[in-house]
């Protein structure tokens, strides 16, 4: 569930899907929300985990790694960014992130419309030039 009450759908690689599996086979959960806190003695407890304890964790490993005041929503734009340079298309970002607007995309990647070089410039239907002998 996400900003707004909209249901997301994210897509996993499937090493992902095969961890969270194990990890609910191993938590024995069949209902509730997958993500929840652990106790000491290796049990769940409680009915998920908060907004604020995911920002603290993030926080806490990034020190870790050497980055300080990484938050969760910097790993989302990372990872949009990244999918971006990797050759994703604009539009299966938008749905990653969720936005309703390809705008709201373009401003988070930084986007910026090329008019000269455009991407449509290359597709190969332009027109015969009069006198002009082309196959």
């Amino acid at each position: 569930m996400g900003k707004g009450g909209h249901i997301r759908t994210v897509p996993l690689p499937d090493w992902v899907k095969a961890t969270i599996n194990a990890w609910v086979r191993a938590a024995e959960l069949d209902t509730g929300k997958l993500f929840r806190c652990v106790c000491r003695a290796g049990k769940c407890w409680g009915h998920g985990v908060t907004e604020r304890l995911v920002w603290h964790v993030v926080n806490r490993y990034a020190a870790g790694l050497g980055f300080r005041g990484v938050a969760p929503h910097d790993l989302r734009r990372s990872s949009a960014k990244l999918c971006h340079v990797a050759g994703g298309e604009l539009e299966q970002i938008q749905f990653l992130l969720g936005h309703v607007s390809v705008q709201t995309t373009e401003r988070y990647l930084g986007c910026k419309q090329r008019v000269r070089g455009a991407v449509n410039d290359r597709i190969g239907i332009e027109p015969k030039r009069p006198g002009h002998q082309g196959a």
